[in-house]
């Protein structure tokens, strides 16, 4: 991660940095996961048990296409994504782009497993991770640095998720959680795969 910092333009790095947002106030272990729906890459409006099919599943929330740490950790996702599966595991990653926008960036196309466009942000809302990101600020993404949070998601609601991991067994029971306010803070996949592992071990 301190390599990716040292890419980004330190004025970046200073925007998103005064993005105060309150502690969030999410579900926890034992608790299920909502009855909301997300769409496929095709614009199809699943419920999120459906997509969850009665499997063990890691569920990515993450901000978008646009945001390099969440790229960043996609791809290396993409590489514990075999081990996932090994383990009995799907893996699905959830963000606020609209379906046309979940494979827009290229390095996005490569990736093997499940994106969900949650746009209207139900389902982050349900989770109890999303926060509003001010006016003035949106404005500022847009005009200073090309980063359009209303066209990719193609809602004016100015939400975004707080990066987050919930690990669901196949009832839809939440066996593991981790969220983080810090963006610039996420579970490796050797510990995403840890967790998955323990989860399968530790659950009814």
């Amino acid at each position: 991660m301190k390599q990716l910092l040292s890419f980004l333009p330190s004025s970046f790095l200073l925007l998103v940095s005064l993005q105060a947002a309150p502690e969030p106030k999410y579900l926890t272990v034992g608790e299920s996961v909502p009855a909301v729906s997300v769409r496929t890459e095709a614009g199809a409006a699943v419920k999120l048990s459906d997509a969850i099919g009665g499997k063990p599943t890691v569920l990515i929330f993450y901000r978008g296409g646009w945001c390099p740490f969440c790229t960043r950790h996609l791809a290396a996702l993409a590489e514990a994504e075999p081990e996932l599966t090994a383990a009995g595991f799907q893996l699905l990653a959830i963000s606020p782009d609209q379906p046309a926008k979940l494979r827009a960036k290229p390095s996005h196309q490569k990736l093997p497993y499940t994106l969900l466009s949650d746009s209207e942000m139900n389902a982050t809302r349900a989770f109890g991770i999303a926060f509003k990101v001010d006016d003035a600020l949106v404005g500022k993404y847009k005009n200073d640095y090309g980063i359009d949070l209303e066209g990719d998601s193609g809602q004016t609601h100015h939400l975004l998720p707080y990066p987050a991991v919930f690990i669901v067994d196949r009832a839809g029971v939440i066996r593991f959680v981790h969220v983080n306010p810090d963006y610039k803070v996420r579970m490796s996949p050797g510990e995403i795969v840890a967790a998955a592992r323990g989860a399968l071990a530790t659950r009814d």
